[in-house]
């Protein structure tokens, strides 16, 4: 039976214990295990930003996203544009941003892709298996959350993690998919507040560790598939809001395991700001707090009134070059 929670204090224990119990000495086992699971859900993910329809959208649904809030990562495939998260994950979100005036990333390579699973960066230059000699972080794995101040619209009821036994809401923050304690239950809380977590749907952006949940330093990920094994368990920081494809090409394999791998390199990592005005792009992401996005999901739903998986549902994004 799926028990639902009552108490922040019981999933924090629960998301700690999991994070440790499926970890062993090497993260690499344990998440290639998983990608064999991971790899079904992704022949129906979202569509790319440049596949994407016309969406029929009025101008005041639209979110203009802030160039600081902006990631220009430049592959051997094109160019993949992340939105930053830093309500969800602040720590995260500044050790990327200080890694990236360092000019740390440019041109390392992509030393652990695992199709339909995730695409992995950010080692050592050294070795690629290693991270950046910073101190790790705390993990960010969830959020204190004020449904007040930061309203989240909760659509469905969702298994936080197959590996708990613990159910929850999901739905969207700013577009972000998420998942939540009921907003309701911040009444009944001691700080007025509930667990939030951003999910790991095809497309975000989290960091990497080791069988330590408080280890991560520089090492980083994309999603390719729905890693529904990693949610809440390891902490995402971001969303790409265009590029997919690009990131959907990147060469599998792992450095130094396999011998015919030929990594693809990190051409360049910028905040938007830091990027010439003339070559900035403007993004803009549905407002899913808005009525017209209430009235978008009502076109999806089947003929009993479901809707699909937050994980299939795209978030309507336009992108001005």
């Amino acid at each position: 039976m799926i028990m639902r929670f009552t108490v922040s204090a019981s999933l924090a224990l629960a998301l700690t214990a999991a994070a440790c119990a499926r970890e062993t000495a090497s993260d690499v086992e344990a998440e290639a295990a998983a990608a064999s699971a991971a790899s079904s859900t992704a022949t129906a993910q979202t569509e790319t930003v440049e596949t994407a329809p016309d969406w029929n959208l009025p101008d005041e649904a639209w979110r203009t996203v802030d160039q600081d809030r902006l990631l220009y990562l430049e592959t051997d495939h094109g160019r993949v544009i992340i939105e930053l998260a830093p309500e969800f994950a602040p720590n995260h979100v500044a050790r990327m941003r200080e890694l990236i005036d360092e000019r740390f990333y440019d041109f390392l390579v992509f030393h652990r892709v695992i199709e339909g699973f995730m695409a992995q960066a950010g080692g050592s230059r050294a070795n690629p298996g290693h991270a950046a000699d910073k101190e790790p972080l705390e993990a960010e794995f969830t959020t204190r959350r004020i449904p007040g101040e930061m309203p989240m619209t909760e659509i469905q009821d969702r298994v936080v993690n197959p590996g708990l036994n613990l159910m929850g809401r999901a739905g969207f923050w700013n577009g972000f998919a998420a998942g939540t304690q009921p907003s309701a239950q911040a009444m009944i809380s001691m700080d007025g507040a509930v667990e939030s977590w951003l999910l790991h749907c095809r497309g975000a952006a989290a960091m990497a560790r080791t069988n330590d949940p408080n280890s991560a330093r520089s090492q980083w990920y994309i999603t390719t598939g729905n890693a529904e094994h990693l949610n809440a368990t390891y902490t995402v920081w971001g969303r790409v809001r265009s590029g997919m494809d690009a990131v959907d090409q990147i060469a599998v394999g792992t450095a130094m395991e396999d011998p015919d791998f030929r990594p693809d390199v990190i051409r360049s990592l910028r905040v938007g700001s830091d990027v010439p005005a003339e070559e900035q792009i403007e993004v803009q992401v549905a407002d899913t707090d808005s009525e017209a996005f209430a009235a978008y999901l009502e076109t999806l739903r089947d003929d009993a009134g479901a809707l699909p998986d937050i994980c299939e549902i795209p978030v309507p994004t336009r992108i001005e070059e």
